[in-house]
């Protein structure tokens, strides 16, 4: 049975982690506020933008778009979006393993690139054959979260249409975790380009459009918008995701702390006890022993 000293020491050591746990928690659910209410402002809009562009693509040639020309998958973008901190649960490793699954298994037969948004995907895939170092593709994207914008969002987005069109990449996929509610966290294994036309069986899928302005003018601008906001909603979701998967493990974390310390106190109580105990027997022998 340890002392009592240690046991002690082992209640304060527990009391003050449930200390740091329990601000995090609050500070996570702090953060968690501002980045919902980021993420549900902009996805209907997104939602419904993702929609027209579908629809749109189905009823362009496909020489009309470049963005939705299919092409034999030699060469894949796998976008990792993880966060740049830990004590998450298993938000980062759920996108880095299917993110793993995507070049090892799915795409093992082509040439797979992993361009990381996020510290943790950055040091998963650093020293592997999948790193985009010294590509043209951006790099030190783990900034991004310093100041997310989508002004901050939209070259990166740009450059991945930018290489896809110049046939460096023939499909990009995007893998992030789409936030439901703080203790949920859906994994999305999503394909950013080519764009996938519309799967809608109603009549909105076959409507003949008239497009004003032109054609060439949507496609030049409305689609390259619309990309740059869906990769924008995904870090948005998977930001979104980060905070409520730490405020629900820093939960956790307090419980079990708080558990911990309930049962070091009690060994402790039966320790000092027995201690107790063990000095009156003490006593009560050397005066029998005097007696004697």
């Amino acid at each position: 049975m340890a002392n009592l000293k240690e046991i002690r020491s082992r209640i304060i050591s527990v009391n003050s982690t449930m200390q740091i746990t329990s601000a995090m928690k609050m500070v996570s659910a702090a953060k968690l506020r501002r980045a919902q209410d980021a993420v549900t402002q902009l996805r209907p809009y997104a939602t419904k933008l993702q929609d027209i562009l579908s629809n749109l693509s189905s009823s362009l040639d496909a020489n009309e778009n470049e963005y939705a020309q299919e092409r034999e998958i030699k060469n894949v973008l796998v976008v990792a979006i993880t966060s740049n901190r830990g004590l998450c649960g298993a938000f980062n490793n759920n996108v880095i393993k299917a993110a793993k699954v995507l070049c090892n298994s799915t795409y093992k037969d082509g040439n797979v690139k992993v361009l990381p948004i996020g510290k943790k995907a950055f040091e998963a895939f650093k020293n592997t054959t999948h790193t985009t170092k010294g590509s043209l593709l951006p790099q030190n994207l783990e900034k991004l979260y310093e100041d997310l914008t989508f002004e901050k969002v939209a070259p990166i987005a740009e450059n991945i249409m930018d290489r896809y069109k110049e046939g460096s990449f023939d499909k990009v996929i995007l893998v992030y975790n789409k936030f439901k509610n703080a203790a949920t966290q859906e994994l999305m294994r999503e394909q950013f380009l080519p764009i996938l036309p519309s799967a809608q069986e109603d009549d909105t899928a076959s409507v003949d459009y008239l497009f004003e302005p032109s054609k060439e003018q949507i496609i030049k601008e409305l689609i390259p918008k619309s990309l740059k906001t869906q990769l924008f909603k995904a870090v948005l979701d998977s930001h979104a995701s980060e905070h409520g998967a730490r405020m629900t493990a820093m939960h956790k974390a307090t419980d079990n702390a708080n558990d911990l310390q309930k049962a070091l106190k009690l060994h402790y109580n039966k320790a000092r006890q027995a201690a107790i105990t063990a000095e009156i027997l003490e006593i009560v022998g050397g005066a029998e022993a005097l007696k004697g």
